[in-house]
């Protein structure tokens, strides 16, 4: 029944969005490590998967595709230490960066001191980047790290998906990421 529902969720999930395609994914493993955030879905390269597609829940973005072999895939968690998200608030439509940390907390960095923080803002994807859609919902600010005569104030977030309890996800199949790694500037020494 539990199992049921969560299928169900999903589905209403991908009919809210129609303009993507979904493939269906059980949550068959985790990374043991205590520092990453890796989860390994049931589809992979034969099922038409490949590195870097967007893997959300009915209740948001769980992350993206780091790894895949013929018949499963490896998923970088938005809690990931590694992981970083162009995001933005729902309120004011400031644009942000979301990173995960080792203790799986998620914070919003770099907002400009004069833009007006609320907990309880919700954060969306803001598709800049080219790595995930726009409008994906990502968690809201429960905290605001602000000191006076700072350029810049940070928030802490609590992420829209459980991750202890993914059973399922959706991949965003028809999402194609850009590869913005050849502009990026190279140092010569």
């Amino acid at each position: 029944l539990r199992e049921s529902q969560v299928l169900y969720a999903l589905l209403d999930f991908a009919r809210f969005r129609p303009e993507n395609e979904y493939v269906v994914s059980a949550v068959i493993g985790r990374d043991p490590s205590p520092i990453l955030s890796y989860i390994i879905i049931d589809h992979g390269s034969d099922t038409g998967l490949r590195h870097g597609m967007p893997v959300v829940t009915q209740q948001g973005l769980v992350g993206r595709i780091d790894a895949v072999t013929a018949s499963a895939a490896r998923v970088q968690l938005i809690t990931d230490p590694g992981s970083t998200v162009n995001v933005r608030l729902q309120s004011t439509q400031t644009e942000t960066l979301l990173r995960g940390s080792i203790t799986g907390d998620l914070t919003l960095e770099m907002i400009p001191a004069q833009v007006k923080l609320n907990t309880g803002d919700l954060v969306l994807t803001s598709g800049l980047g080219g790595t995930f859609p726009a409008d994906i919902l990502v968690g809201q600010v429960v905290s605001i790290q602000s000191r006076e005569g700072e350029l810049f104030q940070s928030a802490s977030i609590q992420p829209a998906a459980d991750f202890t309890r993914l059973r399922a996800v959706l991949v965003i199949s028809n999402f194609k990421p850009v590869d913005i790694e050849p502009l990026s500037p190279t140092l010569v020494p």
